[in-house]
């Protein structure tokens, strides 16, 4: 009827197409090169502007390429409208990173929408400030994050919490401590949207600043089931982190299933180093929970490397590193916050919930996590394959745990192979003798499956079963019986590889079975002999041959069909397989050695013809192996001969002991060691069998010291984030101090460095001699010093944001070594050499706190570093360690030693600390016997630091109890003095520029004092000897470096520094590289001097550490 109006299907369908698309966006993807979208970004007209930046986005989730229109969409960042504002940030977010520089043209739009009313706005500009891939910005972008962390607007704190690991893959180390305060602010916050974002930047950014946590664990606990699903992953496993490292691990757990803790006479050390037996009643195999314990702790890589070496009894859990979930609140509020979660709609939520208890809850309460995965196996195929590598973990170590509901690991025909093999081995594991009958019944319907490699694998599962329960040993001999020789009794060269391969793994599943009591079976063995002639696979016949040469002396049939079964295989051996070959020469020299009576001859006449006919073979391993067969052949052969001869056998000879070692004495098959690869439940690590990138093990145990304090934000940072929290709009222009990295004091002890001395200022001066030596060094001077004028451009356009000299500290930017002939002309004047008396006196070595008294311990501890250096190794830093007994009672037995943990995964030097074997210690340092009650002793610790930036976890041990601390590194004690004159100093730094040198600038303000500060002796100085005094002080300080100039310039002006130039010479302790450093002094007294600082060292990435930390040490004031 509708074709008399000329309707057709085809036409039918377009209109139904257009009909559809009424009243939507689809017309958008029609044209990929409409022209009209240029003038429509030109118009003044919003809702034009809208329409061609839905275009654009629409071609971009097109794939096509719309950067040309960048500069067209740059300038409608500023519009006053809400919905073109949005589509402009959502383009410029997409092509940030590769249209870098045109971004950073709207710098200071994105700044004045971060004070726009409207928090979406806000956020959109955080968002692409946060995009803009660049270090230059990274600092900005950081006061804007810190700014933006305590915005009313819940969804703009939000967005700078996503933020956070943006701007931390930009390795910006130098902010790392900034970031993690603001990831901590992020966590006390109220909003469950806001606390789920921070604990996914806490796992990207400080997963192990354990510390932050603390404060807000309580608070965390109670907020868990109100945040958002992938927030919830993240937070649950920090807080379960958080629990082990600050509680331990709980007595009832799984995880200390191998110990109990009812006597109060037991030992004070759980070993965890040896598998336990296992428990029938509870249903846990004890030497797989041992594995998992161990692999959760330590990781799946380290186990199985120390259980490679033999190692099992290293590992250790102290007893006080072990609570109970009945007594500890902490662990009660976890287990009761994240069982709600058991049943959330998000899988992952729920692996990650379960991993919770199946770690920290009773044995007997793991049951609570065995309903919510078995109703996960109800959605779909990924999310099943994800939750049955969950559950095979937990089956093996706890079969009882899914026993019961075994049904629901039947396979349907819709599951993939893999799901299907998961399945088949938790089913192997979980059967028991009141369902084994049942499974048997699956099995038999799962081996017709048309894909004969599970149909393999279904023969493999049955093998395991019967295993793990012998009684059924009989019915399942039985069925693989006739499936042998009834289902696959011919199978010859034109049958298909799979049909062999089940046939095979029959044949192995009825050997494994045999194996366990040969002599049970023989008459197993003597059948599948009989119908070796019917089984064609090469592999088949080769097992069944094996157990011909294996039991061919078992009972009192086998020993009679042996000759008949050789004379079969004698005459088949040219037309067989080479590994069947090959067993047929093993399986005859068994025979020859184990069979006795009449038939020796005979036997020997077979063997012989064998050998020949292998001798003579067309393959090269064949071949071989007749040749040592027939070598072992006729050692055989003497030692029956001597044995009837004289009646003894002669042990002495090496090829008779070869062969008994090899063929005669009864095997033993001890169960292969278990190499289970196990990760935290819920991880990709689980999924792909090996340690995915970021993926961390369980912390140690009570490894969390309640004093434990994280380091200190720098002065800078701190300074900046301060202003934008009470006056987020005004610009302070005074952050110049900076705070320390570590708690330390101005040590009272006298200077030890021997580095100091330098042409002409040594210690031991005579108070007499020349204070200034005049010197023609202003020529060679001139080249050495590098012109700071030139300050990046760019710092002008966030004026309005933070101060130049702020930026220019944070942005690290190199000052340019050309220099145009104004600046050079400036340092062409006459240079005076002079030397500072008395500078040992000054130098004194920063103390820093090792063991604070304030955690009620009755010892301190405080170490300085030391300029010795080690007479047993140079890539040990030697510390002066002072000891302070603060109680009544003598302190004994102290002494340090290694803590295992330093070998985390996650460390910035891949390489492993050395282990006893190594020729080089990690630390050395003489035991303490006994500290009197208020007595200070001292002793000199030589250690090896892992990395120059990373601290040292050690072991303290006093009075038999052992306390973790740590030891921070100053990387300016890496080096030791380099003795060098100035001409030897000239010489090195030509040789090391270009990319062995780097430079920065900071201002130094330590001089400036107000009128009433100034003590006598500094009214007394001469204001160059004073700069040049709290230059080197501070240098020397804070680096075991040798001074080996000073150069003054002499100029018209008295207060003009320019020119004011301290040379320091060191070499690398591990590589005995020189390591130089030039300080160029700018500016006028009493004004901020501009320090330029210069670094000459092939080892460059050492050297940009040093020069971070000298620039650092000299911005303080």
């Amino acid at each position: 009827m509708l074709m008399q109006f000329g309707a057709t299907a085809e036409s039918l369908s377009k209109a139904s197409t257009l009909v559809s698309r009424i009243g939507t966006d689809a017309h958008l993807y029609d044209d990929p090169e409409d022209v009209s979208i240029g003038p429509l970004l030109d118009s003044k007209f919003d809702s034009e502007k809208h329409e061609a930046l839905k275009r654009l986005l629409a071609l971009i989730a097109q794939g096509f390429d719309v950067s040309s229109y960048f500069p067209q969409v740059v300038k409608n960042v500023a519009s006053q409208s809400v919905e073109v504002k949005k589509l402009v940030y959502l383009y410029l977010l997409h092509y940030a990173e590769k249209r870098p520089n045109e971004t950073l043209l709207s710098i200071n739009c994105f700044q004045k929408d971060l004070g726009d009313p409207n928090p979406l706005v806000r956020a959109w500009a955080l968002r692409t400030m946060a995009g803009i891939r660049l270090h230059a910005i990274a600092p900005l972008v950081l006061v804007v994050v810190g700014k933006c962390a305590r915005d009313p607007s819940v969804y703009v704190r939000k967005c700078a919490a996503i933020a956070l690991p943006k701007l931390h893959d930009l390795q910006v180390e130098e902010h790392t401590a900034t970031i993690e305060e603001i990831v901590g602010i992020l966590l006390n916050d109220n909003s469950p949207a806001v606390v789920g974002a921070a604990a996914v930047a806490f796992t990207s950014v400080c997963p192990h600043n354990l510390t932050l946590i603390g404060k807000h664990y309580r608070k965390l606990c109670e907020i868990l089931t109100d945040v958002e699903e992938w927030g919830q992953i993240a937070l649950i496993g920090v807080l379960l982190r958080y629990a082990i490292a600050k509680h331990g691990l709980v007595r009832e757990s799984i995880m200390l299933f191998s110990k109990s803790y009812n006597s109060e006479n037991e030992e004070p050390v759980t070993d965890i180093g040896k598998p336990p037996h296992d428990d029938a009643k509870s249903g846990i195999v004890a030497e797989v929970a041992h594995i998992v314990c161990r692999s959760y702790l330590e990781g799946s890589d380290k186990y199985l490397s120390h259980l490679g070496l033999g190692n099992s009894d290293y590992f250790m859990v102290d007893k006080s590193c072990v609570t109970s979930s009945k007594s500890n609140d902490d662990i009660k509020a976890l287990l009761r916050s994240t069982l709600p979660l058991l049943w959330s709609c998000n899988s992952a939520v729920v692996l990650a919930a379960a991993g919770v208890h199946w770690i920290m809850a009773p044995v007997e309460d793991i049951v609570k996590i065995v309903k919510p995965l078995l109703f996960l196996l109800r959605s779909s195929s990924y999310s099943k394959y994800v939750v049955l590598c969950n559950i095979q973990v937990l089956v093996k170590a706890m079969p009882s745990l899914f026993s019961l509901y075994f049904e629901d690991f039947f396979i349907s025909s819709s599951d993939s192979y893999q799901i299907k093999s998961l399945k088949l081995e938790i089913l192997s594991a979980v059967a028991t003798y009141s369902s084994i009958f049942s499974i048997l019944q699956e099995f038999q319907d799962y081996i017709r499956d048309p894909d004969r490699r599970f149909a393999a694998d279904v023969v493999t599962a049955i093998g395991l079963c019967v295993q793990r329960l012998p009684d059924v040993a009989d019915n399942c001999l039985e069925g693989l019986l006739f499936l042998a020789l009834s289902e696959y009794p011919n199978l010859d060269s034109s049958s298909s590889v799979a049909e062999e391969i089940v046939l095979v793994q029959i044949i192995k599943s009825i050997e494994a079975i045999i194996k366990q009591d040969p002599s049970k079976h023989e008459r197993i063995i003597a059948f599948l002999v009989r119908r070796l002639e019917l089984i064609c696979a090469a592999e088949a016949r080769a097992v069944v041959i094996w157990m011909i040469g294996e039991y061919c002396n078992i009972g009192n049939i086998l020993p009679k069909m042996v000759p008949v079964v050789l004379k079969y295989l004698a005459r088949c051996f040219p037309l067989e397989a080479v590994e069947t070959k090959l067993q047929i020469l093993i399986s005859c020299i068994k025979v020859l050695l184990r069979c006795e009576g009449e038939s020796i001859s005979e036997l020997k006449i077979l063997v012989g013809y064998v050998l020949e006919l292998a001798l003579s073979d067309m393959s090269y391993d064949v071949r071989d192996r007749a040749r040592v067969m027939k070598k072992l052949h006729s050692k055989c052969m003497q030692s029956h001969h001597q044995d009837d001869m004289n009646g003894q056998s002669d042990l002495n000879d090496t090829n008779n002991l070869l062969t008994g070692c090899i063929f005669r004495r009864e095997r033993q098959y001890p169960s292969p060691p278990i190499t289970y690869r196990v990760y935290l439940p819920g991880s990709l690590s689980q999924i792909v069998f090996h340690a995915a990138p970021g993926y961390l093990p369980l912390p140690e145990p009570c490894s969390l010291v309640e004093n434990e304090i994280s380091l200190p934000v720098n002065g800078v940072e701190a300074a900046r984030l301060a202003a934008i929290q009470t006056h987020p709009d005004v610009e302070d222009n005074s952050y110049d101090s900076s705070g320390s990295v570590d708690q330390e004091d101005e040590s009272e002890y006298s200077s030890q460095n021997t580095g100091i001395d330098s042409e002409g200022s040594s210690v031991a001066d005579d108070n007499n001699g020349e204070l200034i030596h005049l010197s023609d060094v202003a020529s060679g001077s001139r080249n050495q010093l590098e012109s700071t004028d030139n300050i990046n451009p760019q710092l002008a356009e966030y004026d309005g944001v933070m101060s130049n000299r702020a930026l220019e500290l944070w942005l690290n930017e190199n000052p340019s070594s050309s220099q145009n002939s104004a600046d050079s002309a400036q340092f062409a004047r006459p240079l005076a050499r002079f030397s500072i008396k008395n500078l040992g006196l000054l130098v004194k070595p920063i103390k820093y706190t090792l063991l604070d008294r304030g955690n009620n311990n009755i010892l301190g501890v405080d170490y300085i570093f030391s300029s010795e250096v080690s007479t047993i190794s140079k890539q040990l830093v030697c510390l002066e360690l002072f000891f302070s007994n603060f109680s009544a009672e003598p302190i004994s037995d102290i002494y340090f030693s290694e803590d295992l943990s330093n070998q985390a995964p996650d460390s910035l030097d891949s390489s492993k600390l050395p282990t006893e074997s190594d020729v080089e210690p990690t630390l050395h340092m003489d035991k303490i016997d006994e500290i009197a009650p208020g007595q200070t002793t001292s002793r000199l610790l030589q250690v090896r630091f892992e990395h120059h930036l990373l601290p040292l976890k050690l072991m303290l041990w006093y009075n038999g109890n052992k306390q973790p601390v740590k030891l921070r590194p100053n990387i300016g004690y890496f080096v030791k003095p380099l003795c060098m004159d100035s001409e030897a100093f000239a010489n090195q730094v030509s040789k090391l520029t270009g990319m062995f040198e780097c430079t920065r600038s900071v201002s130094f303000k330590e001089h400036i004092t107000q009128p009433g500060d100034k003590d006598k002796d500094s009214q007394m100085k001469d204001d160059f000897l004073l700069i040049c005094e709290k230059l080197a002080v501070k240098m020397l300080s804070n680096a075991n470096l040798f001074l080996v100039s000073v150069d003054m310039p002499i100029a018209a002006n008295l207060n003009d520094l320019t020119g004011l130039c301290l040379r320091f010479s060191g070499e690398i302790l591990s590589s005995s590289i020189p390591c130089l450093v030039t300080l160029a002094v700018k500016g006028t007294f009493p004004e901020p001097l501009e320090v330029s600082v210069r670094m000459n060292c092939e080892e460059t990435v050492f050297a940009l550490n040093l020069l971070n930390k000298i620039v650092n040490l000299l911005a303080e004031s």
